[in-house]
């Protein structure tokens, strides 16, 4: 499951990755190019619950490997459209192969972690692999050929469709039942919704960041290509292993405790990484990764856990549509680029992960399916405000 994830997740970070060069090839402008990274995110994040709905009704571990070849094929046929209304179409379908993934996978995920946080951990690790590998991926294939070669794209997700196809053949009856672990209580709407409320936050400044990192690193350290990849790849990079320490640590100080400490990081390397010049800008580009990836696979449990009754349904929001959304600012961020500076763009990105922090404050461990939450989980000793 986790090596079927990064096969799929290297699409979302793929197209983040190919903005340079349809900046460089193609003279889009700023808000044109992160146009692109909106088509790929605005499907995604409508049809994504819907999956999750979906989910919640019927087992269908065949949208795995169906899935992965859709988001494949979008990608590919990016750099070879002649225009730029079928570049946003293909990249859309892209998207919504990519949605239709996530909320089945972690449907079966869960089940066969049966609750833990590290093997959840090990799941989320595995697509955050593939957005750390998308920027190196989609940097050999350009200089192959430029974006004529972008249908060299398409290998990982044929790897992901044989993988996912057997990783569902050997989950066996885990995959296919359609019951999610006995729920326990009832939903935690408001709750829930304050989680996504946050995860919101944390997505516009990663997908601001994922679109404009590679730009604005080179404009920053007067680097070339390899000087954008190279902070791509840290910003992907950081977080995959960002996310196996985030369930070891939740399993030691609890999910909450460790996604607020990991929200008051993220204020503060994003700040470092807008504000202080230098080539010190890639070590702040690896604390904001390390800020935004901890929390990841809590994110997704947490959700669930507010949610036992509707686990597929709060899957598609914790892992597609509050994520998607962040796609929806992009274009807005280009349009202030475009009229400014890429720094001026990127300078409301340091107060997003503050509101995120705000709405996470009073929240409450809520218990897994089947457990009940221990003292120590259910609050934060350090943090007055969780209690």
């Amino acid at each position: 499951m986790s090596l079927g994830h990064a096969c799929v997740d290297v699409y979302q970070g793929a197209v983040a990755a190919l903005v340079p060069y349809f900046v460089a090839e193609r003279a889009y402008s700023y808000a044109a190019a992160s146009g692109v990274v909106l088509a790929a995110s605005l499907l995604s994040s409508l049809v994504q619950p819907l999956f999750g709905v979906l989910t919640d009704r019927w087992a269908m571990p065949w949208l795995l490997p169906l899935s992965a070849l859709t988001a494949g094929a979008g990608v590919a046929l990016s750099g070879v459209t002649g225009s730029y209304p079928l570049t946003l179409a293909v990249v859309a379908v892209s998207g919504v192969g990519v949605a239709a993934y996530h909320p089945e996978a972690a449907r079966v995920a869960r089940a066969v972690a049966r609750g833990r946080h590290t093997a959840m951990g090990w799941f989320s690790f595995g697509g955050n692999a593939g957005f750390a590998l998308a920027p190196l991926l989609v940097f050999a294939v350009m200089a192959t050929g430029g974006l004529r070669a972008s249908p060299l794209l398409v290998v990982p997700a044929l790897a992901g469709a044989v993988l996912c196809a057997a990783a569902v053949r050997a989950a066996g009856s885990g995959a296919g039942s359609a019951a999610a672990p006995a729920a326990v209580g009832g939903d935690d709407w408001g709750s829930f919704l304050r989680l996504s409320g946050a995860v919101v936050c944390r997505s516009v400044v990663f997908v601001g960041l994922g679109t404009f990192v590679s730009l604005y690193v080179r404009e920053r350290t007067g680097g070339g290509a390899g000087a954008g990849t190279a902070a791509l790849f840290v910003l992907y990079a950081g977080g995959a292993a960002g996310t196996l320490a985030g369930g070891r640590l939740a399993e030691r100080y609890g999910r909450l405790a460790v996604v607020r400490r990991s929200y008051a990081l993220t204020i503060l390397a994003v700040a470092g990484l807008v504000l202080v010049p230098g080539p010190s800008v890639y070590l702040f580009v690896a604390l904001t990764s390390a800020g935004l990836y901890v929390p990841f696979s809590l994110h997704i449990t947490l959700g669930q856990d507010f949610l036992p009754r509707h686990v597929g349904t709060a899957s598609g929001v914790t892992l597609g549509l509050t994520v998607s959304v962040g796609g929806l600012a992009a274009p807005a961020l280009g349009a202030l680029a475009d009229a400014t500076s890429l720094r001026s763009a990127l300078l409301p990105l340091i107060a997003l992960p503050a509101l995120g922090r705000l709405l996470l404050c009073g929240l409450r461990e809520p218990a897994p399916p089947g457990t009940a939450a221990t003292a120590a989980e259910r609050s934060d000793p350090l943090d007055p405000a969780a209690r």
